[in-house]
């Protein structure tokens, strides 16, 4: 894995974010995360102003790690990249999109959840993979039975995931780390829930802590 690969390992979690007042709450949210130990924010393109919120997270906490998701097309991939985002996120396997990703040396993590969508990743020499809908697509089990054929991927699970099933993802070595809005949802960022937000990233980075260690 690289080196942003690894970092975002480490780490354990990334929150999937979508922003509905991205002037208003991106620069507090990339706080909150930060103070509780989560240092990494995929910003979804489903809502407007995805790039102004990559932009206001990355200045208020210019060490974070901040990518974008639900990038559906190279132009917005244009847009993360001027906004200083570092990684793209993609529903599902788009090769022209991939391409395009490492001709300009930004790190892509695309969707895939078939033994098709992992061998075309395979060619395409991709490393790490997004599990997504990770849950309604068969979860746990079935990244472990694709893994035995492709073990050289590191898997994203997202979709579905929460407190309550983050240990058991973690403490599979073939995941690399889990997305998740459980601790970022719109009720908490639209009410301004600071401090909510940190104690779940807290509580969040515990199970990772202990899934590594104890399994």
């Amino acid at each position: 894995m690289t080196a942003l690969e690894n970092r975002i390992s480490e780490i354990g979690v990334v929150p999937v974010i979508k922003l509905n007042h991205p002037q208003r709450d991106a620069a507090n949210l990339a706080r909150a995360l930060c103070a509780g130990g989560v240092a990494v924010a995929e910003v979804t393109f489903r809502a407007a102003g995805a790039p102004d919120a990559i932009r206001s997270m990355k200045e208020a906490c210019p060490d974070m790690l901040v990518g974008a998701g639900t990038v559906l097309t190279t132009a917005q991939v244009d847009e993360v990249i001027a906004a200083g985002g570092q990684f793209v996120v993609t529903p599902g396997l788009d090769p022209e999109i991939v391409t395009y990703c490492q001709e300009k040396g930004i790190a892509v993590f695309p969707g895939c959840t078939t033994a098709t969508d992992y061998h075309t990743a395979y060619k395409l020499g991709l490393t790490v993979l997004k599990f997504f809908p990770a849950e309604q697509s068969g979860g746990l089990a079935k990244i472990k039975a694709l893994s035995a054929p492709f073990s050289m991927f590191k898997i994203m699970p997202t979709g579905g995931v929460s407190l309550k099933n983050l240990k058991e993802y973690l403490s599979a070595p073939v995941i690399c780390a889990c997305g998740g809005s459980y601790m970022v949802t719109a009720d908490l960022i639209d009410n301004q829930k600071w401090d909510e937000i940190t104690a779940l990233c807290k509580q969040s980075i515990e199970i990772v802590k202990e899934a590594r260690t104890h399994g």
